[in-house]
């Protein structure tokens, strides 16, 4: 069973949604910051190359405000880690191109809901 001070609240959480980059590639980065450190988690993101790295350091950095403001959880902020991060599908636009001879392709532009928990380091 889940710890009383390690659940999921509103108050630990944050998320980003209708993002719009491919879940796939978002992916990429949430796996690079899953169960690190949160200042750690930002200072990869800081230097990692690709877009979506400071969208997930935003919401990462909306759930450290929604910890400090929460008057339930009085976690120390430097002992943090990010429990908990995945990249869902969001919905998909579709849009379309003109080919030969009159006809059309589909291109689908893919959205991304992303998810950031963070919960105290049990490393103590």
């Amino acid at each position: 069973m889940a710890n009383a001070t390690q659940q999921k609240t509103r108050a630990n959480t944050a998320s980003a949604r209708h993002v719009r980059i491919a879940p796939r590639k978002v992916r990429m980065v949430v796996d690079l910051v899953r169960g690190k450190p949160i200042l750690e988690a930002l200072d990869i993101l800081q230097f990692t190359q690709k877009r979506a790295a400071p969208i997930i350091s935003k919401v990462i950095e909306s759930a450290l405000r929604n910890v400090e403001e929460s008057d339930d959880l009085n976690w120390e902020i430097d002992d943090l880690k990010v429990e908990e991060i995945y990249a869902n599908e969001g919905p998909t636009l579709k849009r379309f191109k003109p080919r030969a001879m009159g006809r059309a392709t589909t291109i689908l532009k893919r959205t991304s809901h992303i998810h950031v928990a963070l919960a105290p380091n049990s490393s103590d």
